[in-house]
């Protein structure tokens, strides 16, 4: 069924949160500039999962408008509900908004909740800031193995340096997965000691591992 502004607009004001949750997905159906204006509606719903998805939408909508769409994901970052925070930093890191920086450190250093701080790090590396280094750093030192991963990932995307020294002891981490993203995040640099570390990792026990190697050193 085609669906038209008017009858999106009342879906998501329904009474029935289902409804509301499946009127987001109808916004796909409209004018971008059109569901931009909509989506403004559900962001502060009542209901979580409404809000989380509305949120969640803003990492393509939120390109009609990138001064408004920070404002409501910076907002989006102090909801009360974690899904939602995560579901923010995720759309910041999506729309390279440099300006929520801030915000985003801020929140890492306040939640007790491993997924957000899994959203914000891997928003810092999307978002390219150079003050978000330190984070990185700091989360790649975490005991929760996803975060870690997370950090190289960013590190990688991140491009400093500095970060080379930092990832090349994790090149032999018993972890496999984790020694992947080492050698996606190394063949982000061209220093001898990146590839060093990548013509070991090209020799690997893990297939997966040493092929990427290889591929990375092509490239280079």
């Amino acid at each position: 069924m085609t669906m038209n502004p008017d009858s999106v607009k009342a879906s998501l004001e329904s009474a029935d949160f289902g409804e509301r949750l499946r009127a987001i997905n109808h916004l796909r159906q409209l004018d971008p500039a059109i569901a931009f204006e909509l989506i403004k509606v559900p962001v502060v719903d009542s209901n979580v999962r409404v809000r989380y998805a509305a949120v969640s939408q803003l990492s393509s909508l939120g390109r009609q408008n990138l001064g408004e769409a920070a404002t409501i994901l910076r907002a989006g970052l102090l909801d009360p509900e974690p899904d939602v925070q995560a579901a923010a930093a995720d759309s910041i890191g999506a729309l390279n908004l440099t300006e929520a920086f801030d915000d985003l450190q801020a929140l890492y250093r306040r939640t007790p909740e491993w997924l957000v701080s899994f959203s914000v790090v891997a928003a810092l590396g999307e978002l390219g800031e150079p003050r978000g280094f330190e984070l990185l750093e700091e989360a790649l030192a975490s005991d929760n193995d996803l975060l870690k991963t997370a950090a190289i990932g960013s590190l990688g995307e991140l491009g400093d340096a500095r970060a080379v020294s930092l990832l090349i002891p994790y090149a032999t981490n018993p972890d496999w997965q984790i020694r992947y993203r080492v050698v996606q995040a190394l063949g982000k640099f061209e220093s001898q000691e990146a590839r060093s570390t990548l013509a070991k990792l090209a020799t690997d026990e893990v297939d997966q591992v040493a092929q990427q190697a290889k591929n990375c050193l092509e490239i280079a």
